[in-house]
């Protein structure tokens, strides 16, 4: 089995993960497929990838285009949708464990129950493939352990369902709980909850990389 190392110096989200395993060798087209297992309606997304530039260097950017889909889930209806997939039983345990504290998250910070915390139409969507679609990556690659750096606290204020919050949202200041954090950068929401999420779910070891011999590099 494999080691994935996700160094997190310009942050984390779910979309910049995704990105990072196609980059590191997880084919769209293998995305795509397996995520047409999960019972969602036709047409309700599409996934496209583009390279760009960042200090001049290159990296790939994946995009999750919402249709049509207007449902409302609450964490139940996502446990469901997953566990009456015909996904590879690792990849739904790992999307299992990062909705699961993602919604813990979600439930401490607005004061509800596990079952009535809720996610909004188009983020919930997002959400869907950008955690599935993580858990079909580790899975096609290999990777066994996933390790993780420190992740940036960032500073600011974002605007949500809710209005406007500080930087880091509070939902992903009680996921950053218990993981390393540092305040060397720059204004801006560096980490949101989905990638805090993947983060707090399925890394086992945090800050610098274990020794290993670096087989591939994704952007």
């Amino acid at each position: 089995m494999k080691t994935l190392y996700i160094d997190c110096s310009a942050g984390i989200a779910g979309d910049m993960t995704v990105a990072g395993l196609i980059d590191l060798g997880a084919p769209l087209e293998h995305l795509r497929s397996e995520l047409a297992k999960l019972p969602l309606p036709a047409g309700s997304y599409r996934l496209a990838t583009e390279e760009c530039l960042r200090q001049g260097v290159r990296g790939l950017r994946f995009q999750v285009e919402v249709g049509d889909d207007r449902t409302h889930r609450h964490y139940g209806d996502i446990v469901a949708l997953i566990e009456s997939s015909r996904l590879a039983d690792p990849v739904r345990e790992r999307a299992q464990l990062v909705f699961r504290r993602l919604a813990e998250a979600e439930a401490k910070v607005h004061g509800v129950a596990l079952e009535q915390v809720h996610f909004h139409e188009v983020g919930a969507l997002d959400s869907i493939v950008d955690i599935v679609g993580t858990a079909i990556g580790l899975h096609y690659l290999g990777v066994g352990e996933v390790h993780a750096s420190a992740l940036p606290w960032g500073s600011g204020w974002v605007e949500s369902a809710h209005g406007r919050l500080p930087v880091p949202a509070p939902a992903t200041a009680e996921l950053l709980r218990g993981l390393p954090v540092h305040w060397d950068i720059g204004p801006g929401e560096r980490v949101t909850p989905t990638g805090a999420a993947i983060v707090a779910a399925l890394a086992s070891g945090h800050g610098v990389p274990p020794v290993m011999t670096v087989e591939g590099v994704g952007h």
